[in-house]
């Protein structure tokens, strides 16, 4: 089995699950052990299945809740130098060096290193059989090396946070602005789709995450990448409070989960 599935995304919690065969990693968790247990359960998964905790950068909508739960059910802890290192959360862990790939079980894992305002973020590719499933998020600009990396990927939860329009006219203060649009920000939903352009080939699945709840929406997330769901299996955008169920590779689903035909779906 090869999927993807959101506990919810956004600026208030993050927590994506990745399964591949045997091995299930979760990557971040901004969610108290309470809300992760129940959101969880809600995809079908008890915590004590998890192989891997795996964190992007030290934030606390990606790592507040990380530490708890990994005591909780001993739950490996991975992360770089830099998020160990930063006094955060408590974390405690393997640390491993970015863009030098390891194997936990039988599954490579690729630590992408992004532009993000952390002390060494990392986003995540996972191979297993030469099937790639990458995690990108929280990056202010989209790099050469962010193309290349997460290229031929057959799931992809890719960020697209704001609306420019939206967050320029919004309520943010105007430090707050300079640092989200920064280059070491966060993706706008043009960037987004730009990135999503260079990489999209027909059989990839797409999850949009981490969108603001606060400076962005469905519409214009609709209007800026209705372009290129011809070009993908699907297109689903994952929520704050309900996350995303799990998106499997055809012949992986369960029966919770319908996936579209060939033409592209976007949809919560």
């Amino acid at each position: 089995m090869i999927g993807l599935a959101s506990l919810g995304s956004g600026s208030r919690g993050n927590g994506t699950l990745v399964r591949l065969g045997r091995s299930l990693f979760l990557v971040d968790c901004g969610f108290t052990v309470k809300q992760t247990e129940a959101r969880l359960a809600r995809l079908g998964v008890r915590p004590g299945e998890i192989t891997a905790i795996l964190v992007t950068h030290e934030h606390s909508d990606h790592a507040s809740g990380v530490a708890a739960l990994a005591h909780k059910y001993a739950i490996p802890v991975h992360a770089s130098y830099g998020t160990l290192s930063s006094g955060s959360y408590s974390l405690h862990g393997e640390a491993f060096d970015g863009d030098v790939p390891f194997v936990l079980r039988d599954v490579s894992i690729n630590p992408v290193r992004v532009p993000h305002d952390a002390r060494e973020p990392t986003q995540f590719v996972f191979c297993r059989d030469g099937v790639k499933v990458g995690v990108l998020s929280d990056l202010g600009c989209v790099t050469p090396h962010v193309v290349e990396q997460f290229s031929d990927c057959a799931l992809l939860m890719l960020e697209a946070n704001h609306d420019v329009g939206m967050l320029e006219n919004g309520r943010y203060p105007p430090p707050l602005k300079r640092r989200i649009r920064s280059d070491l920000g966060h993706l706008s939903n043009q960037q987004s789709a730009e990135l999503l352009e260079a990489v999209a080939h027909n059989d990839l699945h797409v999850v949009i995450g981490h969108v603001s709840e606060e400076n962005n929406g469905l519409h214009h997330i609709d209007t800026v990448f209705d372009p290129l769901l011809d070009r993908v299996r699907s297109l689903r955008v994952a929520t704050q409070s309900t996350g995303m169920p799990w998106v499997m590779l055809e012949g992986d689903a369960p029966e919770a989960v319908a996936l579209p035909g060939k033409s592209a779906q976007l949809a919560f």
